[in-house]
């Protein structure tokens, strides 16, 4: 299993109207786990490391299988952010604020620009994804 292929292969199933093809409770389990409590970013595989750009994958994974599992509750729990609004349409199956202050403490570089990790340099693949993470946390 892997975060990049995950997202769109769940996004490409869902444009297709096909995602019932696919176990979905199994993908959210695994993806659920993807969060790492001391960091707050994701890992893209287990027993991985940490990086910035599956901000992005599992990130915007997460809300998809959301949305899914919406259509199938009946009763749906809501939870407010720190504004008091709720989350828009979507039970949050990761911790947002963790997740934001991973990007913008361990991704940012002081000059401009994000990164995988700390120990790594800054590069355009990294910075766009950690930029579309931080947007789906938000």
């Amino acid at each position: 299993a892997h975060g990049g292929y995950g997202f769109c292969g769940y996004a490409a199933m869902l444009l297709l109207g096909k995602q019932d093809m696919m176990n979905r409770k199994t993908m959210l389990r695994w993806a659920v786990g993807r969060q790492m409590a001391r960091e707050g970013g994701f890992q893209g595989r287990i027993n991985k490391l940490v990086d910035g750009c599956y901000s992005m994958w599992m990130g915007g994974l997460l809300p998809l299988l959301s949305s899914e599992l919406l259509e199938h509750t009946t009763v749906v729990p809501v939870k407010k952010d720190a504004g008091g609004g709720a989350h828009g349409g979507s039970v949050p199956l990761f911790d947002r604020e963790e997740l934001q202050l991973y990007i913008l403490s361990a991704c940012q570089e002081t000059i401009g620009g994000l990164r995988d990790k700390p120990s790594k340099r800054r590069d355009y693949y990294h910075t766009c994804y950690c930029l579309s993470g931080l947007s789906v946390a938000q």
